[in-house]
């Protein structure tokens, strides 16, 4: 008994727990919401019928007029979202009249959980009371006023204190009178009754489905009580449901568990507290210290500029002072030669002299004087230049260096590294830091999509989760679109700039992923596969040798042709490779099963440069058949150029030979029956022309001489080779 007793929790420290999250106030007949929790059952009619009379409007009266009553009625937080949810009409039924008792909403958030609650056509009805908490209530109530008997309701006056409480009666009775109304022998000596108490609940919790049914069962998917109609034929016939015994056993253990572990850790929860405690004053302290030192930071800054500041003025208003003075000499100067017209007065006096040596001796100084005036008057220029273009303040640097200004230890932008990005209906997106940046926690990556409405939601920019390495995929990326790629890091919860952004352009087409096929026509000697069949590369070797002789007398010797090991039949798709730079001749494009038949099966040192269709550079005879779809179509690559047939420029020939594009895309559509070669970095498309698709058509590849092929390595296809 002592170690239950150490246990038990004083009722008032429960308070809180029986405190209506609308109202504020205890809670009055609460019903359980289907997210477990509870409301009161006023609250919930204020909600669904704000203009119709409750029901339980006397009981709810006589509980809120308490005067005991330990809160006061404040607006609930969720009933402005409801108002909002009204006001937009989502939430309202059509049938909804001023006057009539029907809800006007059926859906609204749960002031706890804040999910939105749908109580379907039957409303209120759905909901079970929460008698537990509703006992639970009253018990705290009798505990809050254990001063105010409960008087019996039979007596006449005066009455007498309450003793028992009749459940089935739902009155409260003295001894006496229960003894007089519950005598021995008859139905009533066998009611329920209870302590003195003002909640009558029913002896029985029955479904709010079948009023008439006792709840006997538990069902596991929704948890909640039901009912066994509801198990043979209502909504929770195809549910998991066990027994109430059993339910009731299981979900009493747990909780006496659950209640019994948080007990025995009520040391530990203290200790925890007093570290919190200590945590928030440490904080405190350390808060109010972070903002002296940054306010000691700024106010150095300040002083700085204001130092700056003046004497920059100053070196401004001494070369302003200074050239004034200048140009004030130089306008008295030239004031002077208007005024002093003695000077000229007296120079003519001395022309009169007939005398020469009287005239030399006194005409030498005075020609002097008057030649300067002519030469200032030839040659005027002011003594300063009114311009101050050597003071413009550019303070450019200064302010985006003060726009990034933040705490120590912000970590340096990353770099999206171009060279290992890929981007297809995904995208794969590498970035890197510097050597010398600090350690950084995680990373976050932003992306949105490049297009001319602003206003668009895609536009806008969406940020990843978290990333704790170097790379991430971007998933669910719209074809033949841009995307704008920037990534920032974060060290403790300061964060680096944004790197520089980069942009990317998504396939036309779904990716189209398959692996070079080493049992079609494949020639080991001459073609070397890599082990992941991603790469193949062409060895000029002894048989290259041997048939030099026959290179000499006219004939040549025939590509080395492999295929890709999946067929396309239907469908749009795109695949992507590269070529290295340094191969001779390779031709690249799709080809049918029957051509394929034709290419393995013919002789391969015996045909002429003119019996190939695109043969080579310069044969030319691709032009002849232009016009004529074929079931093949290769484009030619080679020493670091891509060869374009004639007929498909036209007249001219301009523009035949572009350079090779660093990766090659090729888009096959089937049912268009046309191919589409593209830049693959750029997404430009640089050639397309028709086809016959009439068989199943393979991604081709012919080699001839030294060169090699790599494969583009598609997301959706190899992503777990990324992880």
């Amino acid at each position: 008994m002592s170690r239950r007793s150490s246990i038990l929790v004083p009722m008032k420290s429960i308070e809180r727990e029986l405190i209506c999250p609308i109202c504020k106030e205890l809670f009055t007949q609460p019903l359980i919401l289907p997210c477990q929790h509870s409301v009161c059952h006023r609250c919930v009619k204020d909600l669904l019928l704000p203009n119709h009379e409750d029901s339980f409007s006397t009981d709810a009266g006589s509980e809120g007029s308490n005067p005991g009553s330990p809160r006061s009625r404040v607006p609930s937080p969720s009933t402005e979202r409801l108002d909002r949810l009204v006001r937009s009409g989502s939430v309202s039924s059509p049938g909804w009249r001023r006057s009539s008792v029907t809800p006007r909403i059926t859906t609204f958030p749960c002031p706890g959980c804040q999910h939105d609650i749908d109580l379907g056509e039957r409303g209120i009805s759905m909901l079970f009371r929460n008698f537990t908490l509703e006992s639970i209530v009253e018990r705290y109530r009798q505990a809050a006023r254990a001063a105010v008997a409960i008087m019996c309701s039979v007596c006449k006056p005066p009455q007498h204190e309450a003793t028992k409480s009749c459940m089935d009666c739902r009155t409260s009775y003295c001894n006496e009178c229960f003894k007089l109304n519950h005598p021995w022998g008859t139905p009533r000596a066998q009611h329920e009754y209870v302590g003195p108490t003002t909640n009558f609940r029913p002896k029985v919790l029955m479904c709010p489905e079948h009023e008439m049914e006792k709840v006997n069962m538990y069902c596991e998917v929704c948890r909640r009580p039901v009912c066994h109609l509801c198990k043979l034929g209502g909504s929770h016939a195809n549910h998991r449901v066990t027994s109430m015994s059993s339910a009731y056993k299981i979900l009493k253990e747990k909780l006496a568990k659950s209640i019994h572990y948080l007990i025995s850790k009520e040391d530990q929860v203290r200790t925890q507290i007093s570290d919190l405690e200590v945590m928030i004053n440490h904080t405190e302290e350390n808060g109010q210290l972070a903002e002296r030192r940054a306010n000691e930071h700024f106010e150095r800054l300040f002083e700085t500029l204001q130092e700056r500041r003046t004497e920059m003025l100053r070196c401004v208003e001494q070369a302003r002072t200074l050239r004034v003075d200048r140009l004030r000499a130089q306008v008295d100067e030239y004031q002077g030669m208007l005024e002093n017209s003695g000077l000229v007065g007296y120079a003519q006096e001395v022309l009169k002299e007939t005398d020469q040596s009287c005239f030399v001796q006194t005409a030498k100084l005075l020609h002097i004087r008057i030649q300067k005036a002519t030469e200032s008057l030839k040659t005027f220029q002011a003594s300063a230049t009114p311009s101050f273009e050597e003071f413009v303040l550019d303070t450019s640097k200064e302010e985006i260096l003060l726009k990034e200004l933040s705490f120590g230890g912000v970590p340096d932008p990353p770099v999206i590294d171009l060279s290992r990005c890929r981007v297809y209906n995904e995208g794969l997106i590498h970035w890197r830091v510097s050597e010398d940046s600090l350690p950084t926690d995680h990373h976050v990556l932003e992306f949105r999509r490049v297009c001319e409405d602003e206003d668009d939601e895609e536009a806008h920019w969406r940020a990843t989760e978290c990333v704790y390495g170097s790379n991430t995929v971007v998933s669910d990326l719209a074809l033949d679109c841009r995307y704008a790629f920037r990534v920032k890091s974060f060290r403790n919860s300061v964060c680096s700039p944004y790197s520089p952004e980069v942009t990317f352009h998504t396939p036309p087409a779904p990716v189209f992923g398959f692996l070079f096929n080493e049992k079609c026509g494949f020639s080991a000697e001459r073609l070397t596969l890599s082990k992941r069949r991603d790469s193949v590369e062409s060895v000029a070797g002894l048989s290259f040798l041997l048939s030099a002789e026959r290179v000499q007398t006219g004939s040549y010797i025939c590509l080395d042709y492999i295929i890709g090991d999946t067929g396309i039949s239907q469908g749009r798709h795109y695949w992507a490779f590269r070529v290295d730079p340094d191969s001779y001749m390779v031709k690249v494009g799709v080809a049918s099963d029957c051509k394929l038949s034709e290419w393995f099966h013919n002789p391969r040192d015996s045909s002429s440069p003119r019996y190939d269709h695109d043969s080579g550079h310069d044969s030319g005879s691709e032009d002849a058949c232009f016009e004529v779809s074929q079931p093949f179509t290769l484009l030619t690559v080679g020493m670091g150029r891509l060869f374009i047939p004639k007929a498909s420029l036209g007249a001219g020939d301009a523009g035949r030979v572009l350079p090779a594009p660093h990766r090659i895309g090729v888009l096959l559509d089937y049912e268009a029956g046309r191919v589409f070669f593209y830049d693959a970095d750029s997404m430009r498309c640089v050639y397309e022309r028709a086809v016959d698709c009439s068989g199943t058509m393979f991604p081709a590849f012919g080699l001839l001489g030294g060169g090699s092929v790599h494969l583009e390595e598609f997301l959706t296809a190899k992503r777990l080779s990324y992880m």
